[in-house]
């Protein structure tokens, strides 16, 4: 069982979210002690970017058309990093919520692995088609005030229900969050918050059968539709 842990925090060993990640962690690999963790840190890592030739191939597949020999080469980036998401089981996803939402290196990797053709696809009625089945994620974020759902700010929550949505766009409807909040406000609600994560980390670890991955089929999208394999 595979695990590709992504880091969108720049902060490292100082950051509000990661104890409580490596908590998570922890509690996986003692009760799956075959347990691969991939880690992937987004702020350290030279990501394809979704512009130039790779822009111009992106509206390509769009439109259903092969890709052009001249971007061949640069669009292998790309693919490259598909299939590296493609080949965990869970994914676990560290960040903060910066500006109500997500790092700007979260984003652009959402941008770069989100294509059409590889993890989602239209079908022939015009509907999108999430293609990333049998996974499971979990969020684990960190805010400096409260967004829960009655707390006073979870209006401008647009982190949980952006990953929800772009994920589930794709297919994952197996999603976790773990939210430690608040974080920035007195000394006593921070250990509060992070005691509280903790404990939903143990529950989570605990509850869940995390090498359970049923293959979902679609049995309505045509075969010309089907994920093609990736080079690894």
């Amino acid at each position: 069982m595979k695990v590709l842990h992504i880091i969108a925090t720049p902060r490292d060993l100082h950051s509000n979210t990661m104890p409580v990640t490596a908590a998570f962690l922890e509690g996986l690999r003692d009760r799956y002690p075959d347990l691969s963790v991939d880690t992937l840190n987004l702020f350290a890592e030279d990501l394809p970017a979704v512009a130039g030739d790779n822009i111009e191939t992106k509206y390509t597949l769009l439109i259903g058309k092969p890709i052009d020999k001249r971007h061949k080469e640069s669009w292998e980036q790309i693919e490259r990093l598909i299939a590296h998401f493609l080949s965990a089981d869970i994914y676990v996803i560290t960040t903060p919520m910066w500006n109500f939402s997500i790092p700007y290196a979260l984003k652009y990797y959402i941008d770069s692995i989100i294509q059409p053709g590889y993890v989602y696809r239209y079908n022939e009625q015009g509907q999108p088609v999430g293609l990333v089945h049998g996974k499971k994620m979990v969020c684990i974020t960190s805010r400096g005030g409260d967004y829960s759902d009655q707390g006073p700010f979870h209006a401008y929550d647009f982190q949980e229900p952006y990953l929800r949505a772009i994920f589930g766009f794709i297919g994952i409807s197996d999603m976790h969050f773990i939210n430690a909040q608040p974080m920035d406000v007195t000394q006593l609600l921070r250990e509060t918050a992070i005691a509280s994560a903790l404990n939903a980390v143990h529950d989570l670890v605990s509850t869940v059968a995390w090498d359970s991955n049923p293959t979902i089929i679609d049995l309505n999208l045509p075969a010309a539709l089907k994920p093609k394999p990736l080079p690894l």
